[in-house]
């Protein structure tokens, strides 16, 4: 069994450090730099739950190199509504077209996760919750993103679950760390496994 001495984070993401520090896992963060655009617009063909793990274990990869012996954790989320697959909001502007967009339909939200060490792959992960986005009016959509604008510009799907993002749903169903970004309960059973929490 490898041991490593703590957990690397490829991620500046406020949701997954948040979940990291509730359950107690030690970690540092050293954000991943990568072309995200760049990589997705290579993935055109694949399913949402591919591409999910690719842009998650390129993450994990890229901060893998610079940090030998150390097990490197990347995730990345995607949302696809009606075949649509929607990044992060430019702006303002664009969050408000997604979230119109969004009105009255299905979201499904795919989470995904790896683990790296050394360059390599060693685990990876993926989970889908689908979440009913309500018919949203244009008078909500204004006073959503009055509130919630600019923590929600690095959100895909425009929200926050554990802020005012329950105000656009009418069900959810999934996990919901899933929901959060991050399939936590398979990311806790990966660092059993690994010896960086016990077991």
């Amino acid at each position: 069994m490898t041991v490593f001495s703590a957990l690397v984070l490829a991620s500046k993401s406020a949701s997954r450090r948040a979940m990291l520090d509730a359950v107690g896992v030690a970690y540092r963060c050293v954000p991943a730099n990568i072309d995200e655009r760049a990589l997705e617009a290579n993935l055109q063909d694949t399913t949402a739950h591919a591409t999910a793990l690719a842009l998650a274990e390129a993450k994990a990869l890229a901060v893998s190199q610079s940090c030998p012996g150390e097990l490197v954790l990347g995730s990345d989320s995607l949302v696809v509504v009606d075949g649509r697959r929607f990044d992060k909001p430019v702006d303002r502007d664009n969050a408000a077209e997604h979230l119109r967009f969004f009105s009255g339909r299905m979201m499904e939200l795919h989470s995904a996760a790896a683990l790296a060490q050394d360059g390599q792959i060693v685990w990876q992960a993926a989970d889908c919750a689908r979440l009913q986005v309500r018919p949203l009016s244009e008078e909500f959509i204004g006073w959503y993103l009055q509130q919630e604008w600019p923590a929600v510009s690095g959100c895909v799907g425009v929200f926050r679950i554990e802020a005012l993002g329950p105000h656009l749903f009418a069900t959810i169903e999934g996990d919901q760390f899933t929901v959060l970004g991050m399939p936590l309960l398979s990311v806790l059973d990966a660092l059993r496994q690994y010896g960086g929490i016990p077991a």
